[in-house]
Formats: C-alpha cells, structure tokens, sequence
C-alpha cells in the first residue's frame, strides 16, 4: 500500500482533509491539492505520523492549484508524476456551494462561478488524472467523485449547487465508460450532512431552510466516517468498483425531501 499514488482536491479542509489524513494512515502518498497553501500544509501537518513543529508528514506532497485554471491543474498532475511517477487514485472533492438563493434570483455571475468549481475544475482533475492512468505503467486507477445527496434531490435555494451536482453524476458515468480501455475505474460519493464547515453555514446545527420554507435542526455525523467510506473505495481492487454509494446521517431529512 505504501506504492499507492492518491491526489486528493480540496485537501485544505472539511472532507478533503479528513480523506487525505485517512489516506495517509494506510500508507498512501498523498498530493494535497487547493487554493491555500497555508491550509494544505495544515493539513500535511496535521496527520497521523507527521513530524512536529509544523513539518509535514513525510507522504503528503503540498501543490496548491486552483481547479479552475487549466495550466494549474496541468502542473498538479506534472508534480505528482514528477515526484512519484504514477497516479492511482484521484479523489475529486474540490467544491463551492454558491449561492443560498432562488433559480428566479440568481446572478449569472454566481451561476458561472459555482459551475466553474463544481463542473469545470472537477472534470479538468479528472482529465489529468485519466491522461496519467492510462499512459503509466501498470496502466489503469480510481477516480472517486464527491458528488452529494444534492446529486439526488436538492435543497431549496440551491440551484447552482444542485444542478453541479447533478452534472457531477453524470461526468462520474462518462469517465467510468470512456476509461474501461485502460482500467481506470470511477464512482461517486453522495454524502449527506457530515460535520464539516458548509453545515454551520447552512444552518444544520440551528436551523436549515426545508421543502415547505420552515427550519428543522438537522442531525449531523463524524468526518472520519465520511473518510474512512472514501478509503474503502479507493482501496478496491480495480477489478471491483463502487459506482454509486451514498452515505448520510441517520435521520436527517433526506427522503422526505420535497
């Protein structure tokens, strides 16, 4: 496990962070990979076997890279073939939210910039990853797609996030087919109200906006569950794949949505 190649998005908080410390605890080599350096070294800094006084763990490599710049993402990939020679597993979790606003009221600006993130970036991290796995050797990889439960039914006033999501379900089947040639397997992860930064601004703890525009306390459940679902994906066997998996906490208003 200690050969295994994992680039992990958004990595300088919430799941992504979770996810790379999990990684780095079964003996992947970790590419660390968002906007804020300082954040990814936080990260690096903070998982299990890291040196102390701030050094990073001695498997994580920092690359900051905005997801939206293609010749960013270009050089994330470049780094991490420079520095490990292969790509195994890429889990494509950098993300926005966007607006808390009605489809009649959004900006176009907005718009844009949460499609941006959410579509563009994830399938720019997806095209350099299935470039590696399929010109390496041993040929094939992972790709693991944070897409949300917003991928199956939407909160209210959250167009721009849910319809990403949306696309995300169906940038996860198209990568999954057009990657059978070369062994490059994808899935999708649907996670639902997992203790990170993004519930307390929708309001989990106090209060969330439902279907019928009253506000309901939601229940939350621990990061490291998320994480350690994303690890028993990503550590399969290519011969088997998880296409579709859903995780949320028990009793929060999933079903009943709408």
């Amino acid at each position: 496990m200690s050969e295994r190649i994992a680039v992990v998005t958004g990595a300088g908080s919430g799941i992504g962070r979770a996810v790379a410390h999990a990684m780095l605890a079964a003996g992947f080599r970790v590419a660390l990979a968002g906007r804020r350096e300082e954040a990814l070294r936080e990260t690096a800094a903070g998982a299990p076997g890291a040196a102390g006084d701030g050094g990073v763990h001695p498997n994580a490599l920092v690359v900051p890279t905005d997801v939206t710049v293609e010749s960013e993402v270009d050089a994330l990939f470049a780094a991490v073939v420079g520095a490990w020679g292969r790509v195994d597993v890429l889990f494509n979790n950098a993300g926005a939210f966007g607006p808390a606003v009605s489809a009649a009221d959004i900006e176009l600006a907005d718009w844009e910039r949460t499609l941006a993130v959410n579509v563009t970036g994830a399938l720019l991290c997806a095209r350099g990853a299935m470039r590696v796995m399929r010109d390496q050797d041993p040929q094939g990889g992972r790709i693991i797609n944070n897409g949300s439960i917003s991928a199956q039914v939407p909160r209210p006033q959250s167009v721009a996030y849910a319809v990403t999501k949306h696309a995300m379900t169906g940038l996860t089947r198209s990568i999954d087919l057009d990657g059978r040639p070369y062994r490059i397997a994808c899935g999708q992860i649907d996670i639902g109200n997992t203790r990170t930064e993004i519930m307390d601004a929708l309001g989990v703890g106090s209060g969330a906006l439902q279907a019928d525009l009253t506000r309901k306390v939601e229940p939350t459940f621990a990061l490291a569950d998320a994480a350690r679902t994303v690890l028993l994906m990503a550590e399969l066997p290519l011969e088997a794949n998880i296409g579709a998996l859903t995780i949320a906490a028990s009793g929060m208003p999933f079903g009943g949505r709408g």
